[in-house]
């Protein structure tokens, strides 16, 4: 019966350190591999379920790891299609703390939770979630995916004098969520990022529906679309729109753009021994890229053939070919398929190389302690679909004392009111 209680409660245990550290993380904290931890997970059975009880009890006594700017913050906000965190860091290095957070897909929230360990939990399916759930906050921030909208029949509606507006112009996408939290919550502003292409998309009328949706919750409403290569060697386009509850003097104007351009060499790895290797993108003394990087000679020729005949065409498809004295395309999350977008000189007569993981981290603005604990596939990902860090900082930066302004004075209508 000991034993079996003893099992019992590793199970629960292991459960439990899964939740907060991802599997990869857990996997590292009990030197084992994923694969015995799934196995473990699906069979019910785990050996010598003392010790390992013992292993996760010292895991789970661990305090959370909290960034040092979090320990004082000047505002709250919630993480909506929060990715790998791209935009919590910006919003962190601005001043402000995660109180929430959402994401669908389980290998993003494993990289999330390996390099936040949130004091939360990560919530999956926001459709699912109930508004009133999600803790007051100060900012909404949210990488929303573009969905169709439907806007026929709203003139019918009219006609019949049937409601509309974004509860029913949004009904069924992802960004009808985000209007009834809005319309729940009323944070003081909110942050949503998208592709540039979202403005255009459908003869410009999705964006107008979003547009409509957020100024008939009384939001005052702002958009830029924001090249990122001002911040890193990408050129990457896109829209920021930004809202406040109460009136301000904000606009997007007010986000500072860096002079000048970086270019690749600021992100690309040196190898000549300067920076330590790291496995497995880097090797040896002189931490060298790894052969797996460098594209067969047989892809290196398809790619070839492809961009001659569509150039014979008149096309401008094909791949991108770059030097450390280049400015980047656009890293998309299909990178991994063939990395064709973003290849990496490595001198005359020598077939290119994709950028490793470490690289498309850099060039979306993570630092080099940001973890990668999924495969280079799911990485090349999750890089692609990522916001640029130092942009979402600035964004939030340029936000920050408006938002102040105002609650100070929420603050002080409260005070008052209880006087009263």
């Amino acid at each position: 019966m000991v034993q079996v209680a003893e099992e019992v409660h590793a199970l629960r245990a292991l459960h439990t350190a899964e939740t907060r550290l991802g599997r990869h993380e857990l996997a590292h904290e009990l030197d084992t591999s994923v694969r015995q931890i799934e196995r473990w997970m699906r069979d019910g059975y785990i050996p010598r379920p003392r010790l390992i009880l013992r292993a996760l009890n010292d895991i789970l006594r661990e305090p959370i790891i909290v960034a040092p700017q979090q320990q004082h913050h000047d505002f709250t906000f919630i993480d909506l299609f929060a990715g790998i965190g791209g935009t919590r860091i910006g919003f962190e290095h601005a001043g402000g703390r995660c109180v929430f957070t959402s994401e669908y897909d389980r290998f993003c929230a494993e990289t999330y939770r390996t390099n936040f360990r949130p004091d939360h939990e990560i919530k999956g399916d926001i459709r699912q979630v109930e508004p009133e759930s999600i803790p007051d906050h100060d900012v909404l921030v949210a990488g929303f995916p573009c969905q169709p909208f439907s806007i026929a029949g709203v003139s019918k509606k009219n006609a019949l004098g049937r409601a509309h507006g974004f509860a029913c112009d949004t009904q069924g996408t992802l960004f009808f969520d985000i209007c009834r939290i809005l319309e729940v919550k009323r944070p003081l502003a909110f942050v949503l990022e998208n592709v540039r292409n979202l403005k255009s998309h459908d003869k410009g009328r999705t964006f107008q529906v979003i547009m409509d949706s957020l100024h008939e919750l009384g939001y005052q409403v702002d958009y830029r679309i924001i090249d990122a290569r001002a911040w890193v060697p990408q050129h990457r386009e896109r829209v920021f729109i930004v809202g406040f509850r109460e009136p301000t003097a904000f606009t997007m104007n007010l986000v500072a753009v860096p002079e000048g351009t970086p270019t690749l060499e600021k992100v690309l790895h040196p190898e000549n021994g300067t920076e330590a290797a790291e496995e497995p993108y880097t090797t040896g003394r002189d931490a060298t890229i790894s052969r797996k990087y460098h594209l067969t000679n047989h892809l290196w020729k398809y790619l070839q053939a492809y961009k001659k005949k569509h150039a014979a065409a008149g096309n401008g498809f094909g791949f991108g070919l770059v030097k450390p004295s280049d400015t980047a395309r656009t890293l998309s999350a299909r990178y991994y398929k063939d990395g064709s977008e973003i290849l990496v000189s490595r001198g005359v007569r020598k077939i290119p190389r994709r950028l490793t993981p470490r690289e498309c981290a850099r060039l979306m603005g993570f630092p080099d302690s940001f973890r990668i604990p999924v495969s280079d596939t799911q990485a090349y990902k999750q890089f692609g679909n990522s916001v640029v860090i130092p942009v979402v900082e600035a964004v939030a930066q340029a936000m920050k004392p408006h938002l102040l302004a105002l609650k100070v004075g929420e603050q002080t209508r409260q005070q008052i009111t209880m006087v009263v």
